[in-house]
């Protein structure tokens, strides 16, 4: 599997994860302003997928949370972020 494939279906997965727990889905729809009925249109484009991978990065206990469900190594989801459109790496210096 290509990377660009493992990190759309990855992302996938992290949406589904996402959105089986109520507070998790708000959390997602709070932060990246998206509408539910919006998700099913959205969830096709690079762009929103590495939006997705950006929200879940934002938290540790998410990344491990859903590594352990979907039986990822917890690189995995860093792995796919770098692999959609507008990824940016942050510098700490």
């Amino acid at each position: 599997m290509n990377e660009r494939v493992f990190a759309e279906t990855l992302a996938l997965q992290v949406l589904t994860w996402l959105l089986q727990d109520d507070d998790r889905a708000q959390a997602f729809l709070a932060a990246t302003g998206a509408d539910p009925a919006d998700l099913a249109t959205s969830a096709g484009t690079p762009a929103f997928l590495g939006a997705v991978l950006d929200f879940l990065l934002t938290d540790d206990g998410w990344v491990t949370g859903f590594c352990d469900a979907a039986g990822q190594p917890y690189t995995a989801p860093m792995r796919a972020r770098v692999a959609l459109p507008g990824f940016s790496q942050m510098h700490w210096t």
